[in-house]
């Protein structure tokens, strides 16, 4: 069968490369540039830990080597500081890649400050703080380059995945059997493949040949950039500083972020006023200047400036996703990130999303529900975090008037922005596909656990086939449904010991009959779930539902449905979805 196209050479595209390779599908990807990229210091990326988990589950390499993980977290408004938050610097797993069995908080209230430090698994929680609640691991802070270049090491090796540069695409047609494309450029030429998926980004060239709208919003917000290397007062600590006490050089909404990198490097963001001011060098210098001094009690601190930019926010989401078997991904789908630096988290779900479904149609062909499911699951995610973003910005923008919505005024003005920032609550976690087609029909059986069916699956500990403990995160994105026991004890015990005790061979006799292969694994503890409750899990590390106790026929059924329900053929894909691309 012929390999899947991707065209774009970003983030998003090598990584869905790399996820079809680990489930040996071959895939072509056509990068418009010279197969490197510019370094930019000024274009960082903030990655949550699951997406952390992905990179480096295809990659092979520690993605801490390349970027830097916040000591704390830390928001200030006026001379005030609002919120501190602590992390222990070893992310949300223990020494031993499971989460830390006494999960210890500490809270430490002390009035407006609501400082909350946490120890052993790097999360903050506490009813006394503002965080109310949240669960808070510390984020990874990359350079978009580095990020980039540690997914292009890893394809080097990668004998299922050509890159060719200097391909600008420029024609794509479909039919029954599959797709052909044509690039321009020193090499121009025919390429043929079983699929074909838009990675393009905001300006995607294959969204605008199949013709889909890609409606919204232009310029939601716009940050005047820099990188530079100083000492700051708070080592290690990412910083939101909010109507600052100083004088602004210029038009300023009073607004400025500070992200650690490392080697004492820091991208700084000022939130610019509404309109089309010219950000000049000049005016930028003076503005790091009085920042730098703001912060340091006076006199500005020896500098150095390596990066400048401006970033402009966009709002955008295509209507379609899917036209036959062309399909769209990361920004050529949706444009998003109004707080923080996390928009290419989505595109990297994109992809995470899709391989599994595109691996499993171009092995044992085209289902129309599995493939229909990506544009219904990530759309309807990435809608939903839009319409939140377009709510709550305008009144966070709006200084006081944002205190007849938030209980708590300040406070509650603040915990909407950290979250947003370090990527929970509305405006920055990861979605769940509670309404996805792919959910089973409820069932008696069905258990609740800490984690809603739909929701990314919590990263615990896990005994695999070989007796070895891992966490569950590595054992995803190789195609294969994942069975999980919940079974006390059996951390303490090799698994031959227990193997073949118990509810153990009805439930490995259960996951062998399932229609597709799957992956029976054992976890000694579950947030929320009882002894012998058993999960299912996608590919993709959603879960599919929860039961209590061994329940075959439930099991079989909740399996075939995450697949789509029974095989059918994709007439869509057969027909080249030739009408309504609108």
């Amino acid at each position: 069968m012929d390999p899947v196209i991707i065209v774009g050479a970003g983030p998003v595209g090598l990584t869905l490369a790399l996820a079809l390779a680990r489930q040996e599908v071959p895939s072509v990807v056509l990068d418009e540039g010279p197969g490197k990229d510019e370094q930019r210091l000024a274009r960082t990326v903030v990655l949550r830990e699951d997406t952390v988990a992905l990179v480096e589950r295809l990659t092979g390499l520690p993605l801490d080597d390349a970027g830097f993980r916040w000591a704390g977290w830390r928001s200030m408004r006026r001379r005030q500081v609002m919120r501190e938050i602590v992390f222990d610097g070893e992310g949300s797993t223990g020494a031993n890649g499971a989460a830390d069995p006494l999960g210890g908080e500490a809270v430490r209230g002390d009035g407006p400050r609501g400082i909350v430090a946490a120890r052993g698994t790097g999360a903050s929680r506490g009813a006394e703080s503002p965080v109310d609640g949240a669960e808070f691991s510390a984020p990874l802070h990359i350079a978009q380059h580095a990020l980039t270049g540690a997914l292009r090491e890893a394809i080097i090796h990668e004998r299922l995945i050509k890159v060719a540069a200097h391909s600008r695409l420029d024609s794509v047609e479909q039919d029954a059997s599959g797709i052909t494309a044509h690039t321009r450029g020193p090499d121009g030429t025919w390429w043929r493949g079983s699929y074909l998926i838009g990675c393009d980004g905001p300006r995607s060239t294959v969204r605008k040949l199949q013709d889909i709208r890609f409606p919204g919003r232009t310029a939601v917000e716009r940050h005047a950039v820099a990188a530079l290397r100083a000492e700051l007062p708070w080592p290690g600590e990412a910083l939101l500083h909010r109507m600052t006490p100083w004088r602004a050089s210029g038009p300023s909404a009073g607004e400025v972020s500070a992200r650690p990198l490392a080697e004492d490097v820091w991208r700084l963001d000022w939130l610019l006023p509404p309109g089309k001011d010219l950000v000049t060098p000049d005016l930028l210098v003076a503005r790091i200047r009085e920042t730098l001094a703001g912060w340091s009690g006076g006199a500005t601190p020896a500098y150095e400036l390596l990066d400048t930019g401006v970033h402009a926010v966009h709002h955008r989401l295509a209507r379609r996703w899917r036209v036959g078997r062309v399909f769209l991904a990361g920004d050529a789908a949706h444009l998003l990130g109004a707080l923080g630096t996390q928009g290419l988290d989505e595109g990297l779900r994109d992809a995470d999303n899709l391989a599994w479904k595109l691996a499993l149609g171009w092995h044992h062909g085209p289902h129309t529900a599995l493939l229909d499911s990506y544009q219904t699951e990530r759309r309807a995610v990435v809608a939903a975090r839009l319409r939140a973003a377009d709510q709550a910005l305008p009144l966070l923008r709006s200084g006081g008037g944002l205190r007849s919505y938030v209980p708590g005024t300040a406070r509650g003005h603040d915990a909407l922005l950290t979250d947003g920032h370090l990527g929970h609550g509305p405006l920055g976690a990861p979605g769940a596909y509670t309404a996805s087609p792919l959910m089973p029909p409820p069932a008696e059986s069905h258990a609740v656990v800490g984690t809603e069916p739909g929701a990314p699956v919590v990263d615990v500990r896990v005994t695999a086939e070989d007796g070895s403990f891992v966490p569950l995160r590595e054992r995803l994105g190789r195609g294969v449904l994942l069975v999980v026991l919940i079974a006390p004890g059996t951390g303490v015990w090799e698994r031959k010991h227990w193997v073949t005790a118990g509810v153990m061979p009805r439930l490995a006799a259960a996951v062998t009959a399932l229609p597709h292969p799957a992956e029976l694994l054992v976890a000694e503890n579950y947030p929320g779930a009882a002894a012998h409750t058993v999960l299912l899990v996608r590919p993709d590390g959603h879960l599919v539902a929860a039961f209590g106790g061994v329940r075959p026929a439930d099991l079989y059924e909740a399996a075939e449905a995450a697949l789509g329900g029974p095989a059918r053929v994709d007439a869509e894909s057969a027909a080249g979805a030739t009408a309504g691309r609108r």
